[in-house]
């Protein structure tokens, strides 16, 4: 299930900014509203179980309650045809038996289905009393499910069964839905094919009428879109395949369109109604600091979010926009810009990372680029000694800390700024809404928003996550950086890939050695951590070789020593988790060997990667994996060497497992869609957006009569959204 992230501003003005467009009028009261319990055969009971398991309360939730495929009740499969790859089956015959076996845990029903190619054996594991009494040895039955092979023999867990009799006599319906549903469901006698009773009831109680058009027609005959009160219709009770594509097509355009029109139109009101700070001048300090002391020459990517940077903070509007740059490719640099401009005007500036090695990095950095301005910098993180937090403290609030760094401590309600006018937030992902929204209420007016990101998001997909944000990309690396070559061994090979790092040692470079983390195993983790210490130790020993160790669980004064000594070069090597995938730069480091390559995913091996590469050595990443690998993870490392691009890793990333991290890590404000995928739906996100753009470029209240129905419909939807508070 693909989702949309909706960004902005808080929660009640968000909604009073987006609804501020739609006629305060009171909605139709509609058949659809109607409980789920009106509907003929749904008891109370069958209602509550509805709600709890799959928050089915309405008509419209049923109607919504979309099927997930469609079975041909045409073609009946042959137990003898069933083969182990096939994603279902649908077959017919005479249950021989039906019984208990087993105990305890093991208890199951099992039943003996024959035709006239074989038996097929049918098991149950939960709701085995409602099965027992629902069918009857001797009877001819329907049975569709997922196929497997016990011992041999073809199965199927938990099937959908109906009689066969009943079935004769259903019509001339040949695509029968088959629904999502669950186990406590089932052992009601909601299967997946049970839905379908109801669903048919529903529809034909409903209209057009019910249904209202909610897309101009000028649109539905650009794209050869069926109506909205057909395409409900043929989704759930196709006349044919063709029809059911069509069907899907319409209301996979209807999700989007609205979608991209509800962030369109908090953007279009943000820009037009959100206060923000002006900073009028570019002064001394910024001036000073790009024509005198500036470490390096800007990319053009870095001069043209610099400029964006200028413009939206003099508009007069707040800035909020998302900073999306590939590893490496000079993000904090463009956000200490921004901050030289916010002190040029009297504002103060804050940064918050989601590690404290994070914001140690930034903090060095920026320290190294202020030697020569009168600026003062402070890091603040949960480990900031008492007697120094209080020092810092005093600072922000009287105004003598220009630029404050560091992790979700800066935003506890004990710090408080005199005029904070520029927040960045790096990693955004990290933080939860709540906590971003914090920022906002460090000044009467919310300061300029910088969100910035290093993990790669499709053009695509950015545009429609955070698609209210205005958005900017940085996809050059500064000069002088060299590609980084990547090699993929397996555990064959180790003693080559050992000989190679050592030879990159005697050069005078420094080594990582990455090893994988998986939080639910945690000890079982640390444990091959430490065992792998021991093994670079062997291969690296004392005192030729020195070697730093980083890992979660060490306390933080330990960690952060253990870094300092292999950032400062007392250490040559340092084995760590993945605790170091964002913040650590150390320019001399040219090799990083990540340890079982195949459980990282692409996005986290492209992060990895990027911490070498940094100086102005050739740089190594080597991927050492087990000698078997699955076809996917086979793709990752072909991938992972044939490209060093993060905007073309991620694109793949995308079409390999869908966009499940980069969903996976919002928190709160998803409208959820039940149809659309924003893997497999680029095309019809396209046109979605473009005649959203269209409509608002000439309408942007929606006032004519052409776009009255989508106004009704933002009304209809108006108590049904919900809405995050800050990007």
């Amino acid at each position: 299930m693909a989702g949309l992230f909706i960004t902005g501003t808080k929660d009640k003005a968000t909604k009073e900014i987006f609804y501020s467009i739609v006629v305060d009028a009171t909605p139709t009261i509609s058949i659809l509203q109607n409980p789920i319990g009106y509907l003929q055969g749904i008891n109370s009971q069958r209602s509550e179980l509805l709600r709890s398991e799959l928050n089915i309360v309405t008509f419209k939730d049923l109607l919504e309650h979309f099927p997930y495929r469609h079975i041909d009740r045409t073609r009946v499969d042959k137990i003898a045809s069933i083969q182990p790859n096939q994603d279902y089956a649908y077959v017919s015959g005479k249950l021989l038996q039906l019984e208990i076996m087993g105990s305890g845990r093991s208890r199951r029903l099992v039943g003996l289905l024959k035709d006239d190619t074989g038996l097929l054996e049918l098991v149950w594991f939960q709701g085995i009393a409602w099965v027992q009494k629902a069918i009857h040895v001797g009877n001819t039955y329907l049975v569709f499910g997922k196929p497997g092979f016990f011992m041999g023999k073809a199965q199927i867990a938990h099937p959908d069964i109906e009689n066969f009799s009943r079935h004769q006599a259903g019509g001339k319906q040949s695509l029968e839905p088959i629904y999502p549903s669950t186990e406590k469901l089932k052992a009601r006698g909601l299967t997946g094919a049970g839905f379908a009773k109801y669903s048919s009831e529903l529809l034909q109680k409903l209209t057009e009428k019910d249904i209202p058009e909610n897309i101009p027609g000028d649109i539905l005959k650009q794209y050869k879109l069926i109506s909205r009160f057909d395409a409900y219709r043929q989704i759930h009770f196709p006349v044919s395949e063709k029809m059911y594509q069509q069907a899907l097509r319409r209301l996979k355009f209807e999700e989007l369109f609205y979608g991209q029109l509800r962030m369109q139109l908090i953007k279009m009101r943000r820009h037009r109604f959100s206060k923000g700070f002006i900073f009028s001048v570019v002064g001394n300090l910024f001036n000073e600091f790009y024509n005198h002391h500036l470490p390096f020459t800007l990319t053009q990517a870095q001069k043209k979010v610099i400029k964006e940077l200028r413009q939206d903070t003099a508009s007069g509007r707040q800035m909020n926009r998302l900073l999306q740059g590939d590893v490496g490719s000079g993000k904090t640099m463009v956000a200490f810009m921004g901050m030289l401009l916010a002190a040029d005007n009297n504002f103060q500036s804050v940064i918050m990372a989601p590690t404290e090695v994070l914001a140690s990095q930034h903090f060095e950095s920026i320290r190294s680029y202020i030697t020569h301005l009168p600026l003062q910098i402070a890091l603040l993180t949960g480990s900031t000694p008492a007697k120094e937090r209080k020092k810092i403290l005093a600072g922000c609030a009287g105004g003598t800390i220009h630029i404050l760094i560091g992790t979700h401590a800066v935003i506890e309600k004990k710090v408080i700024f005199k005029n904070l006018g520029f927040a960045v937030v790096d990693e955004q992902h990290k933080f939860g809404v709540a906590q971003r929204a914090m920022l906002w209420a460090k000044n009467e007016i919310p300061p300029h928003v910088l969100v910035m990101t290093a993990t790669p998001i499709p053009r695509t997909l950015a545009l429609t996550a955070y698609g209210d944000l205005d958005y900017s990309v940085m996809d050059e690396l500064p000069p002088g950086r060299k590609p980084i070559t990547t090699m993929h061994y397996n555990e064959a090979a180790r003693p080559r890939v050992m000989d190679f790092v050592r030879a990159e040692i005697s050069k005078g470079r420094q080594a990582y050695f990455i090893y994988p983390l998986i939080e639910e195993s945690s000890k079982l983790d640390y444990e091959n951590l430490y065992k792998g210490y021991e093994e670079v130790k062997a291969f690296f020993p004392e005192p030729r070789y020195w070697i730093s160790m980083v890992h979660g669980k060490q306390p933080a004064l330990q960690k952060e020593v253990n870094m300092k000594r292999f950032i400062s070069g007392d250490t040559q090597i340092m084995v760590s988790t993945t605790v170091i995938e964002v913040g650590v730069n150390v320019p001399n480091a040219s090799v990083m060997v990540i340890e079982s390559a195949e459980k990282f995913g692409l996005s986290q091996l492209h992060q990895l990667r990027g911490r070498v590469g940094r100086g102005s050595d050739q740089s190594y990443c080597i991927l050492l994996t087990g000698r078997k690998l699955g076809n996917d993870a086979y793709e990752r490392m072909k991938i992972m060497v044939a490209t060093g691009n993060g905007f073309e890793i991620a694109e793949k990333d995308l079409e390999m497992r869908g966009p499940g991290e980069i969903e996976g890590t919002r928190q709160s404000g998803a409208v959820q869609f039940k149809l659309a995928s924003l893997v497999n739906d680029k095309a019809a996100l396209e046109a979605a957006r473009a005649s959203v753009e269209n409509i608002l470029s000439t309408d942007p209240e929606l006032e004519n009569p052409g776009h009255i129905m989508i106004k009704n419909y933002l009304q209809q939807q108006k108590a049904k959204t919900k809405w995050s508070k800050v990007g």
